[in-house]
C-alpha cells in the first residue's frame, strides 16, 4: 500500500473522533492540524448548523467541496467533517496530496458518543438516524480509505497508538 508522509487525512463518521484524535497525533508526529469544519466556518462566518439551515444539505456539501479542495497543507494531519466524502473532487484532492485514513465505528457506538445530530451541524440528505447516515455514507468512506481503523471499543489513545505504528512502519516515513 502506498503511504505517503505528507499529510494524513482523517475521514469517519461524526463522533468517530477525526478531530481529538487528529490533534494528539499531530503533536506525537510533529504535524500540524487543521480541523475543515473550522476551516468552513471562518471561511462562511457561521456555524455549520446555521450554514446547512441557510443553504441546505446540496449547499453545504458544495461549500464543504471547495473548502476542502483549497486546503494543501504540508505535514499536517486534516480532521474532515463527516460528510467530506460527498465531495468527489475534494477526496480525490486528498488522496492526491495524503494518506486517507478512516475512522470506522459501528452506527451504535456513534451514537453512544454522538448525542444531537441536529446540534452537531450533521448532513443528514434526508436521513433521520445514525443508522441511515452511516449506511449511506459507509461505502464512500471505505472507496476512499488508503487506511481503515476500526476504533470499537478503544480509547483515543490506544487509536493513536495502532495508527503512529502503522505510519512509523512505513519506508517512506522513515
Amino acid at each position: 500500500m502506498e503511504v505517503h508522509m505528507n499529510n494524513i487525512i482523517l475521514i469517519g463518521m461524526p463522533g468517530s473522533g477525526k478531530s481529538s484524535l487528529g490533534v494528539v497525533l499531530a503533536k506525537k508526529i510533529g504535524f500540524g492540524f487543521i480541523d475543515s469544519d473550522l476551516v468552513i466556518q471562518q471561511r462562511e462566518g457561521m456555524t455549520l448548523e446555521r450554514i446547512i439551515e441557510k443553504h441546505g444539505d446540496a449547499g453545504f456539501i458544495q461549500i464543504e467541496n471547495e473548502v476542502n479542495c483549497s486546503i494543501s497543507p504540508h505535514h499536517t494531519v486534516i480532521a474532515t467533517g463527516g460528510s467530506a466524502v460527498y465531495g468527489k473532487e475534494a477526496m480525490e484532492h486528498f488522496k492526491d496530496i495524503g494518506t486517507v485514513v478512516y475512522l470506522e465505528l459501528p452506527p451504535e457506538s456513534l451514537e453512544e458518543r454522538l448525542g444531537s445530530l441536529k446540534e452537531r451541524g450533521v448532513v443528514s440528505n434526508g436521513k433521520t438516524t445514525v443508522e441511515d447516515i452511516y449506511a449511506d455514507r459507509v461505502a464512500l468512506y471505505k472507496k476512499y480509505a488508503d487506511i481503515t481503523l476500526n476504533e470499537q471499543g478503544k480509547q483515543i489513545r490506544e487509536t493513536v497508538e495502532m495508527l503512529y505504528d502503522i505510519i512509523m512502519n512505513k519506508d517512506q516515513y522513515n
